[in-house]
């Protein structure tokens, strides 16, 4: 518009004007035209290059890196693995030139997410839980012992867990060749070193920050080709393990991982059960004894009958813990409720456990009930809450027809589903 009215108002005007109009645009107007369209040119270059920018800062912005330098391996080929639940697979690898520099890449997990390190045999493990940026320097060939970690708080503690690992190992072999023991005192004597070992590892590493991805890796350490941590055949150790896939659902929910630790434990503390009933049975009357996946609950219920969870074998059961005092507590049992009426029939019961402290009010609200409700008089001090590993209520499992505790609360998308698939 501005260039057309200057054209319009230059033929207008008498010669003079003309002239000295004509001057004034030649030595101004296009000189600041020619200037604010080169302004132009240079802002739209900048605006590309910002949006260049931008667009390769939201590529890489949610990368983790894994960088460093491993001396005295020149030539060799440094793989960098993910350690996932389905096995070891390969993400890269490059050949290390004489100064060891390496640098590997990937998409930021949404959970703690496990890496390493390997030359051949030796490994260095990585934990990855955003967009940091780990860097390490070893030695070759002794890297996974010697070997240095910085922007990581998660992956030095995991080296000290390796380094202790190793020193175990160490004196277990030590232990072994001494030539000293027989095999029943060398077995008491490796059982009493693991026991130290565990204790350590459980109290300042494990129960310190069950939600940290060292914890979760100490879980998995071994000797030799057994596994220090034994879920399957101690009792306890299933409850260190029910810890972590605790603290996973709050700080990681819906973790692949901490769904898994959750099954590891359950299955954990079945076998368990079932071990201990079987080690005892040659002094019971066989029809005593109770092989089952759930640890079973004999309570008082409402009406002063003696229940037992066992005893409902046959049908799908609601294991529910809960606090009739909680301020959420009638909107839970409407929809307990729900359910109940819907399956009932079709063979679903509750075995409801209550934590009130105050016995009256307690019966007051289980009055109507139709499904059974006990209560335990230790309240939230209740040992079964250390038994199913309940570290706040409410919490619900679900059992199926043949006494197995199949999920709890976490593990469970669509509680409507999964009842009708156990009926």
């Amino acid at each position: 518009m501005a260039l057309k009215l200057c054209k319009g108002t230059y033929y207008n005007m008498n010669k003079r004007i003309k002239t000295e109009y004509f001057s004034f645009f030649m030595i101004f107007v296009l000189p600041l035209h020619a200037k604010i369209k080169n302004e132009m040119k240079t802002t739209t270059k900048i605006l590309a290059i910002g949006l260049l920018v931008t667009a390769m800062i939201g590529c890489t912005g949610n990368k983790f890196k894994v960088t460093g330098q491993i001396s005295g391996a020149e030539d060799s080929v440094l793989y960098f693995e993910n350690v996932g639940l389905d096995g070891i697979n390969e993400v890269g690898k490059t050949t290390l030139g004489a100064d060891g520099s390496f640098s590997f890449s990937g998409e930021a997990p949404e959970a703690p997410e496990f890496y390493r390190l390997r030359i051949s045999d030796q490994i260095i493990n990585v934990a990855i839980d955003s967009t940091e940026t780990v860097t390490i320097k070893a030695q070759y060939p002794q890297m996974a012992s010697d070997y240095e970690v910085s922007g990581s708080a998660n992956n030095e503690k995991i080296k000290e867990l390796t380094l202790k690992q190793m020193a175990l190992q160490q004196r277990a072999i030590a232990l072994e060749q001494s030539g000293r023991l027989t095999p029943a005192e060398f077995r008491d004597s490796l059982v009493r070193m693991l026991n130290t070992y565990k204790q350590d590892v459980t109290s300042n590493y494990i129960f310190k920050a069950p939600n940290e991805s060292y914890a979760y890796f100490a879980l998995f350490q071994t000797l030799g080709p057994w596994l220090i941590f034994d879920p399957k055949s101690n009792r306890e150790d299933s409850r260190v393990f029910a810890a972590v896939a605790t603290s996973w659902d709050t700080f990681h929910p819906g973790a692949l991982r901490g769904e898994n630790l959750h099954n590891i434990a359950i299955e954990g503390l079945k076998n368990a059960r079932i071990a201990a009933a079987k080690s005892q049975a040659a002094a019971l009357d066989a029809s005593k004894v109770i092989e089952t996946g759930v640890l079973d609950i004999e309570l008082t219920d409402n009406r002063g009958r003696q229940q037992r969870l066992t005893d409902l074998k046959g049908k799908v059961v609601l294991l529910d813990f809960h606090v009739f005092g909680m301020e959420d507590s009638p909107k839970r049992i409407l929809e307990l409720r729900e359910y109940y009426n819907k399956y009932h029939a079709q063979g679903l019961e509750i075995f409801q456990v209550s934590l009130d402290g105050d016995e009256h009010f307690w019966k007051q609200m289980t009055d109507a009930l139709p499904w059974i409700c006990v209560r335990d008089a230790d309240g939230l001090n209740s040992s079964l809450l250390m038994r199913y590993n309940v570290p706040s209520v409410p919490e619900f499992f679900i059992i199926d027809r043949q006494n197995n505790l199949v999920k709890r609360s976490s593990q469970i998308k669509d509680l409507d589903a999964e009842i009708k698939r156990l009926l």
